[in-house]
């Protein structure tokens, strides 16, 4: 369902409100005179802009997968970012991770066959506490597979309000 803005002449469309790193944003599109779409923050909003071509047929799928592009490259930067501070706290990290699409109640997995992390890139929807927090859980299942008293020992000692970020990631498997 599409809800058009007050800013009609600059043909602004409204598509839904979207989260990025735990903020929500605006996700609008804009047609103009271009070859290839983009997208970009602009102030508190996620500004798809689409050539015109497009603007008389539905383009949720070509939001949809600009939208996961974005989602993917905000994950790599921020799983990167989490995965050095998680092995500099810990002093020891998995052999390899990767960022992918992955069934949507998961966000994380740890193979121990393989010592690598996999890591969904919705996991860019939330805040970096919450990136944070899951980075930290993976790593500690290096140590221990299941959730045992020393598993969340691990996990209390290096981030005390860990509850806070299980209660937001309620229902999703990581």
């Amino acid at each position: 369902e599409y809800e058009i803005s007050c800013e009609e002449k600059s043909n602004y469309t409204k598509i839904k409100t979207v989260k990025v790193l735990g903020k929500n944003y605006d996700l609008a599109v804009n047609y103009k005179k271009i070859a290839v779409p983009s997208l970009e923050f602009v102030s508190n909003k996620i500004q798809v802009t689409l050539p015109v071509k497009f603007k008389n047929i539905e383009n949720a799928d070509l939001v949809n997968i600009l939208m996961e592009k974005m989602y993917k490259k905000i994950a790599e930067k921020e799983i990167e970012r989490a995965m050095e501070k998680t092995r500099l706290l810990l002093g020891y990290a998995p052999e390899d991770y990767e960022v992918k699409k992955m069934a949507n109640n998961i966000m994380a997995h740890f193979s121990s066959e393989e010592q690598k992390i996999s890591i969904n890139y919705n996991i860019a929807k939330y805040d970096r506490n919450v990136i944070d927090y899951i980075v930290l859980h993976e790593f500690c299942h290096m140590k221990y597979k299941i959730h045992t008293k020393n598993f969340w020992k691990i996990i209390a000692k290096y981030m005390p309000s860990y509850e806070r970020y299980e209660n937001i990631l309620k229902g999703l498997s990581y």
